[in-house]
């Protein structure tokens, strides 16, 4: 299934879950189908099998579709309590900066604030230059879990969405000592979307096509074959410092191709449009602003 969460057109801050009949198409109002059903994904993955089965069911139905000029798609998380990031976790992008391989997961974070919709606009701060795009797989956590075996662990994921992890490099890179939180979570440096697929939509998350786009130009392309630690690993390793909970978003580090290994660097500036692309998953457009 390709879950969604959004809001219809003159209906204020009113945010609803829905189930799209394929990429692109028609949503299915799955509170309108049964009205005992959450309004935000977050509560809807806490509801566990009832939800997702309930979620089944509307599609089947047909009925409650609004169209897609009915409605504004949000992010299909909003607001989660933890937003997970990996960096240096593609083998490809690791070669691009001539840095070894990583021996465990590198672990960072966004705050929840940074999440914006698939189709809504990256804002430059004033406070930075060196704005940069990275092209992700991200995916969500389903279930509570803490100090979960790998080998359990996909058990643990509700899905897959596409997100940019945006990036002030001079804030990462140069100043606040190289920590890494500041550049990457200012307000709007996390788009996520179009939809959440459920892993059962995805044949292999970890062989898919990736790619990103700035101005119809492709600065990225890969495939996530190229992935160090992957979904399963992750999960594990995160779960022994902190209990996850449905909601929790994991960004699972991007391919070769950002704007600040380039000879010479390119960062992003007013008007140009980043797309971000996912086999399988589908695509993010993002006008910087």
């Amino acid at each position: 299934m390709r879950l969604v969460q959004f809001r219809r057109h003159g209906d204020g801050e009113g945010i609803r879950v829905g189930v799209e009949r394929g990429e692109g198409l028609g949503v299915v109002d799955l509170k309108a189908f049964d009205p005992s059903m959450p309004s935000t994904m977050r509560e809807l993955l806490g509801l566990g099998d009832e939800g997702l089965e309930c979620a089944q069911r509307a599609l089947a139905s047909s009925q409650h579709v609004l169209e897609r000029s009915e409605i504004h798609l949000l992010s299909p998380v909003l607001a989660p309590e933890k937003v997970v990031c990996v960096g240096m976790n593609y083998r490809d992008h690791c070669l691009e900066q001539n840095a070894p391989i990583p021996k465990e997961p590198i672990i960072f974070s966004k705050f929840p604030s940074a999440i914006t919709g698939p189709y809504d606009d990256i804002t430059l701060p004033t406070e930075s230059q060196e704005v940069d795009w990275e092209v992700e797989l991200a995916f969500v956590i389903g279930r509570r879990g803490k100090h979960i075996k790998e080998e359990d662990a996909l058990s643990y994921v509700a899905g897959f969405t596409v997100a940019n992890d945006v990036s002030a490099r001079d804030w990462q890179m140069k100043r606040n000592g190289k920590q890494w939180l500041l550049g990457k979570t200012f307000d709007s440096f996390c788009p996520l979307g179009p939809a959440l697929v459920t892993t059962d939509a995805v044949n292999d998350p970890h062989s898919l096509g990736i790619r990103c786009l700035v101005n119809g130009d492709t600065v990225q392309s890969s495939n996530t074959d190229q992935m160090i630690f992957k979904t399963a690993a992750l999960v594990s390793w995160v779960s022994k410092f902190v209990t996850l909970i449905p909601g929790d978003v994991f960004l699972t580090g991007t391919p070769p191709g950002v704007g600040v290994f380039k000879k010479p660097p390119v960062f992003l500036k007013k008007g140009d449009v980043v797309e971000c692309q996912i086999d399988q998953i589908g695509s993010i457009i993002n006008k910087v602003v």
